[in-house]
C-alpha cells in the first residue's frame, strides 16, 4: 500500500507554496518540505476543506485563524488514509463510497418525484375533501368574491334593479328552505350569449344571459338555481377548487390565510370557468336541488322543462348547450328527476304570480355589449 505521497505546502503566514512530500502514518502526517523542513501533524488535529467531488484537489488544513495547509491532487490518498488508519480517519472523505452516495442520491430524487405525483394525484384530492368542510364561511366568501369580480365584472354585468328583483325573489323562495344556512345568496347575471350558470364559492351564482333567456318561467330558472345553490351548500366548488387549484391555495385554507385571498382569485377563476363537476357531485345536486324546490313550494315541473328545452335545441343540430355539457347524459338525468318528483304533490300556485317573466329575460338589454 502506497505511504508516501507528493504535493504542496502552504505555511498559513505566507502565500508561497512549496513542494513537499507526504508519508501516511496510523497517528498522523509527516510532511517534509523540498527545503529538509519536517513537521508532524497529528491526524486528530487534520481536516479536510476540499476534494470531496471527483477531479478536485485534496486540500488538508490545520491550525486556526490562518492554517497550515496540503495540497494533494491523487484522491487515492484518502482511499489509503482510510485503510491505514480506520478509526481515525471516519472524518475524511472516501472515494470508493462516492458512487454509493451518487446511487443514494438519485434513489432520492426518484422518491421526491413519487411522492410528489403521488401527493398531486391521491394526497391533494384527499386533502381538499378533508378541508373544503372545514374552510371558514368567511374566508370562502371573500374568496368567492374575488371569483365572482373576475368572471362577471361590473363592466360585463347586467344591472336592472327591477329585473333583479324578480331573479333575487326566486332565490329568497329557494333559500327559504334553508333555516340556518351560512351564506347570503347572490345572482350575477352576466351580458355573455353562453348558456351556462356557474357556482363560486360562498353564495355566488354567476348566471350568464344565454341561459336566462332559454327560461320561459320563473319556475324554469328556479330549477337551474336550486341546482348551483346546492353545488355551494354541499361546497363542490369549494372542493374542486382546492383539488384543481395550486397547492398554495390548499394550504391558504388549510391555515386560514385571508389575506392570500386575491392572489389565488384570478387562479380560482379560471379553474371554475372550466370545471366539469364529477358525477356523483351532478346527481347530488340535482337530487338536493329538485327537494329544494318541493320544501320551497315550487313546482318541480320548471326544472324538468328546461332541460327539455336544452335537449330539444341539441336535437336540432345547434350547438350543445355549455350547460349541458358540464352535466351527465341530458336523458338520464331527466328520467332521475322524474323519478324524484313521483307522486309528490304539486304546488297549485306559480312562483311570481302576474309577473311577465319574458320581461326578466331583457334584464341585459341596457347592458353594454360584451367585447
Amino acid at each position: 500500500m502506497q505511504t508516501d505521497w507528493e504535493g504542496h505546502y502552504l505555511d498559513g503566514r505566507t502565500a508561497a507554496r512549496r513542494r513537499a512530500s507526504v508519508r501516511l502514518m496510523r497517528n498522523g502526517l509527516q510532511i517534509t518540505t523540498e527545503g529538509g523542513t519536517a513537521l508532524w501533524w497529528p491526524i486528530r488535529e487534520v481536516r479536510q476543506t476540499q476534494g470531496f467531488y471527483e477531479g478536485e484537489v485534496v486540500r488538508l488544513e490545520r491550525g486556526g485563524e490562518l492554517p497550515e495547509v496540503f495540497l494533494i491532487s491523487d484522491a487515492a490518498f484518502l482511499t489509503n488514509l482510510h485503510r491505514l488508519a480506520p478509526e481515525m480517519a471516519a472524518r475524511f472523505h472516501d472515494p470508493p463510497k462516492r458512487w454509493t452516495r451518487i446511487w443514494i442520491t438519485v434513489v432520492a430524487a426518484l422518491t421526491v418525484v413519487g411522492l410528489t405525483v403521488s401527493l398531486y394525484l391521491w394526497g391533494i384530492p384527499a386533502m381538499a375533501s378533508l378541508v373544503a368542510p372545514r374552510v371558514p364561511v368567511t374566508w370562502e366568501v371573500r374568496l368567492g368574491k374575488t371569483v365572482a369580480d373576475q368572471l362577471a365584472p361590473s363592466a360585463r354585468r347586467c344591472v336592472d334593479p327591477v329585473r333583479e328583483q324578480a331573479i333575487h325573489q326566486i332565490v329568497a323562495t329557494l333559500a327559504s328552505s334553508l333555516p340556518g344556512s351560512p351564506y347570503q345568496f347572490q345572482v350575477l347575471v352576466v351580458n355573455n350569449p353562453s348558456v351556462n350558470a356557474l357556482a363560486a364559492p360562498g353564495g355566488y351564482i354567476i348566471l350568464f344571459r344565454g341561459l336566462l333567456e332559454r327560461t320561459k318561467s320563473a319556475e324554469e330558472l328556479a330549477g337551474v338555481l336550486a341546482h348551483e345553490m346546492q353545488h355551494i351548500l354541499k361546497r363542490h366548488a369549494m372542493r374542486a377548487l382546492l383539488q384543481q387549484a395550486s397547492t398554495g391555495l390548499l394550504l391558504a385554507a388549510l391555515v386560514g390565510d385571508a389575506s392570500g385571498i386575491m392572489a389565488y382569485g384570478l387562479e380560482s377563476a379560471r379553474v371554475l370557468a372550466e370545471l366539469r363537476y364529477s358525477r356523483q357531485n351532478e346527481e347530488e345536486a340535482d337530487v338536493e336541488g329538485m327537494r329544494m324546490l318541493l320544501a320551497a313550494g315550487i313546482d318541480p315541473a320548471g326544472m324538468i322543462a328546461f332541460f327539455d328545452i336544452l335537449k330539444d335545441e341539441e336535437k336540432k343540430g345547434l350547438k350543445r348547450p355549455t350547460y349541458l355539457s358540464s352535466h351527465p347524459s341530458t336523458e338520464g338525468r331527466m328520467e332521475r328527476l322524474k323519478s324524484l318528483v313521483g307522486g309528490a304533490q304539486r304546488p297549485s300556485g306559480k312562483l311570481l304570480p302576474g309577473y311577465n317573466w319574458s320581461d326578466a329575460r331583457k334584464i341585459c338589454q341596457m347592458a353594454k355589449p360584451p367585447r
